[in-house]
């Protein structure tokens, strides 16, 4: 058996708990490489996203990876961003106060940097998008065949047939940027959407925290001090004794699709009134005569169940063999 090529991934992201468990995850994952972080607001504001993306390579030892840091708005420049740090702590690490970092982000900007990617390694590269898609809507206004270039772009990001989590129609990612996920998901690009009807099966217990803690192991022990703040938010939002594993489901999808079943269809979103933000799937098995805003639109995939037990194992054990 010759060696199997690894799968190069670049990680969009808003660190975040879950985000810097999918980062962890990802960088024990032997089928993967990953060859960059893009930083975008979401958990947080997008200049801390940066720093902690940088203090979780430090943290890993992968300071060979570069950072590029992200747009500070949202594709149609709104400034007013919802930030989650209720959900993540101030600083988007369940408040441990890290100190700073001491590397720093290259010079090239995050769409810059994935546009740069996707030419360098046409049809190769995977982008997994943890926040908002502003980046990489930006990267398909910079480069019309960015699209075609970039091998799959895995989205987490939508609430399929269940409710939203930052209103009944809205799932955070797509809400805190509506227009950059409508330009994603009608781009032509690969793209598979992991949605809260997904994630939300996939749950960390508080037993699986009490396992990292005892674990002794590096980024076991890590993870389990900044979990802290997440649970008290899962707790008393959801009453569910554990926490959802949103991003690294979302970054085994990439490592690993076969953990996951999908459907087809044309995915748009709603960009105004009292839905702004929602995702809504057309199977396309249905043919409509008129001519309307769903017709010819490029198919995409959204995953529809997933081996929770498998994620969540895969997860600890690749948490706790660093």
């Amino acid at each position: 058996m010759g060696m199997v090529e690894k799968k190069k991934i670049i990680i969009d992201t808003d660190p975040g708990v879950d985000d810097a468990m999918a980062i962890f995850v990802a960088l024990r994952s032997p089928e993967v490489e990953v060859i960059g972080l893009t930083t975008i607001f979401g958990n947080v504001y997008t200049t801390l996203a940066t720093r902690n993306a940088l203090h979780l390579l430090e943290f890993a030892e992968r300071t060979d990876i570069p950072v590029a840091e992200g747009s500070h708005v949202t594709i149609n420049k709104t400034t007013k961003l919802r930030i989650a740090d209720f959900v993540h702590g101030a600083d988007g690490l369940g408040n441990q106060n890290f100190p700073s970092p001491k590397g720093r982000q290259i010079d090239q900007s995050a769409p810059a940097f994935l546009v740069e990617q996707a030419n360098l390694n046409p049809g190769k590269v995977t982008l997994v998008a943890l926040g908002p898609l502003t980046n990489i809507a930006l990267a398909i206004q910079l480069d019309p065949e960015f699209s075609k270039k970039i091998g799959q772009i895995v989205v987490l990001g939508g609430a399929f047939l269940v409710n939203g989590n930052v209103n009944p129609a809205a799932e955070a990612n797509i809400f805190g940027d509506p227009e950059a996920a409508d330009m994603v998901f009608t781009s032509g690009a690969d793209v598979l959407a992991v949605g809260l009807n997904v994630t939300h099966q996939v749950l960390l217990t508080d037993a699986d925290r009490d396992t990292l803690a005892q674990s002794g192991r590096k980024f076991g022990q890590y993870m389990s001090k900044i979990l802290g703040f997440y649970y008290s938010y899962h707790h008393d939002s959801y009453g569910v004794q554990g926490v959802y594993l949103h991003d690294p489901t979302t970054l085994l999808a990439a490592v690993n699709p076969s953990l996951l079943t999908y459907t087809e269809g044309v995915v748009r979103v709603q960009t105004t009134g009292i839905m702004r933000g929602l995702t809504m799937f057309h199977n396309s098995n249905r043919r409509f005569e008129e001519l309307t805003e769903w017709s010819n639109k490029p198919i995409v995939k959204v995953a529809v169940t997933v081996d929770a037990a498998a994620v969540v194992k895969l997860v600890m054990e690749r948490l706790m063999n660093s």
